[in-house]
């Protein structure tokens, strides 16, 4: 085999792995972003999510749930969506 035949399939080799890794990496970063639109979509998602076991007061905006930990946590709704109190999302302008 000559060294420039050798040379050529050893880059097809690299590219090719170069590709699939930012394939699975593209296709994890959009399972991500699914998982957690579903996630802050409903109440009861949310709840789930935040591995919530006990509900102690809910309104239409907000909720106080208990951990397993026994700690309690609230949740608050914001444009439609459920997140942590404290946490929620700023857009690009966060700093």
């Amino acid at each position: 085999m000559k060294k420039a035949d050798k040379y050529l399939r050893n880059h097809k080799v690299l590219f090719t792995s170069v590709i699939l890794t930012m394939f699975v990496i593209l296709i994890a970063g959009i399972y991500g972003v699914l998982y957690f639109e579903k996630a802050h979509s409903t109440f009861e998602n949310y709840y789930a999510f935040r591995g919530c076991r006990k509900l102690v007061q809910k309104t239409d905006t907000y909720a106080v749930c208990k951990l397993d930990t026994g700690q309690a946590i609230k949740i608050v709704k914001y444009q439609d969506k459920w997140y942590l109190d404290g946490d929620l999302p700023c857009g690009f302008l966060c700093f």
